[in-house]
Parts: C-alpha cells; sequence; structure tokens
C-alpha cells in the first residue's frame, strides 16, 4: 500500500524552503552592506540589523527543518547525520551538503557571540563562510529533495539564485575596475556555479530515477510519494 507523506515530511520541506530564502536575504544584504548599497536616508546599523535578523531566522528554520527530518520515520536520517557532513545512508552525498552548510552558519553564530573575545579578524574570517553555505544549501535542496521538480519550489530556488546572482553582478560592477581580479573571480565563480546547475539540473534532480542515483536506500524506493 503506498503511503502518502507525514505531516513532519511537510514541515521539513516547508521549513527548508523557507530557511533557503531567509539565507539568500542575508547573503543580499551582506553583499549589499559589503559594497555601501543601501537605499537614501537608511542608516548602516539598519542594513546590519537586517541582516542580522535573517540570518538568526535562517538559523532558526534550518532547526526546525533538521528536528522535523529527524522526527519523520520514512527517511533514516539521525541528529549525528544532520550534523556531521556525509555520516548517513540517506543520500550521503546530498544530506552531506546540508550537514555542512549548517555547521559553517553554527560557526558564524558562535563567533558572533563571542567576537570580543576572539577578535575582530577571527570573526571576520569565519564570517565569510556563511555565504559559502549559500550554495551547499541550494545543492543540498536540490539533491535531497523528492518534490524539488514542483513548479512552486522550483519558482522558490531559481528566484532565490538570481538574485543572489544579481547581487553579485551589480556589487562587482559598482567601482570598476578596482581590484579587478577579485571582481572577475566573484564573477566567474558565481557564474560557474549557475551554469552548472543549467546543466546539472534537467539530468540530475529534474530527471528520471534521481532517487536511486541520490543515493536512496533501496528498501525504501517506491515507497511512497516522497521517496
Amino acid at each position: 500500500m503506498t503511503v502518502g507523506p507525514s505531516l513532519y515530511w511537510y514541515l521539513t520541506r516547508a521549513s527548508g524552503a523557507v530557511a533557503l530564502i531567509l539565507l539568500t536575504a542575508s547573503v543580499v544584504i551582506g553583499i549589499a552592506a559589503i559594497g555601501r548599497l543601501r537605499g537614501p536616508g537608511v542608516p548602516r546599523f539598519v542594513v546590519d540589523g537586517l541582516h542580522r535578523t535573517a540570518s538568526l531566522l535562517a538559523i532558526v528554520f534550518l532547526v526546525v527543518h533538521i528536528i522535523t527530518a529527524v522526527l519523520d520515520s520514512f527517511a533514516p536520517i539521525s541528529l549525528i547525520n544532520a550534523l556531521i557532513p556525509f555520516s548517513g545512508t540517506y543520500r550521503p552525498l546530498w544530506l552531506g551538503l546540508g550537514a555542512a552548510a549548517f555547521d559553517l552558519l553554527l560557526a558564524v553564530t558562535i563567533t558572533s557571540v563571542l567576537r570580543r573575545r576572539i577578535g575582530h579578524g577571527v570573526w571576520r574570517g569565519v564570517h565569510w563562510l556563511a555565504y559559502l553555505a549559500w550554495p551547499l544549501g541550494v545543492l543540498h535542496g536540490f539533491g535531497t529533495g523528492s518534490d524539488v521538480h514542483q513548479t512552486w519550489l522550483l519558482a522558490i530556488n531559481l528566484a532565490c539564485i538570481a538574485a543572489v546572482l544579481a547581487a553579485v553582478v551589480v556589487r562587482a560592477a559598482i567601482g570598476w575596475p578596482d581590484h579587478v581580479r577579485l571582481r572577475v573571480g566573484a564573477l566567474g565563480v558565481a557564474t560557474a556555479f549557475a551554469l552548472g546547475l543549467v546543466v546539472w539540473l534537467p539530468g540530475g534532480p529534474l530527471g528520471k530515477g534521481w532517487a536511486r542515483r541520490s543515493g536512496t536506500p533501496a528498501s525504501l524506493l517506491g515507497h511512497g510519494a516522497h521517496a
């Protein structure tokens, strides 16, 4: 008998989507802050506050995402799998990327709390890791989500990707050609990531047989709509 998705499954998907939106907002605001981009009459502390709030809310929804994924009895995901990258048996690569993204954000949060003790240089170096968490989170969502082909979720993912790419392009354009190598490098990485998704998605998560190819245990294949 086919078993439908549980309430935990829906909560996992919803909290994951909201977390991606908030993390995207945090990254976009962070890029704007680096470039001193803000609306007329908007003080810097307001931008910093929005950046901090978006980041903290993203972590809150990620915690909900992790807890509900662990509580969902369908997939064999433990709390250890959600915290230690590549330690699980359910889609290990893609689940591991999500765990790595969460660990990076957790490191940023902890060092922000200890900022005065560890010094600005160490905090700033760790803080840059938040930007790495975003592409890892995007890949995790595409790789583990069995419903990524659904219009609403695909639209959210594409909108988040477009927002970050646009922010990178605008930031690289302002002040050109100062630090031209750094700007070209940022544009190159962003372009490579976008093109990589364009090439990978049709034959990957959006193609047939992804559940099997992504590392879903054979015992779970075909069991329910969220397999």
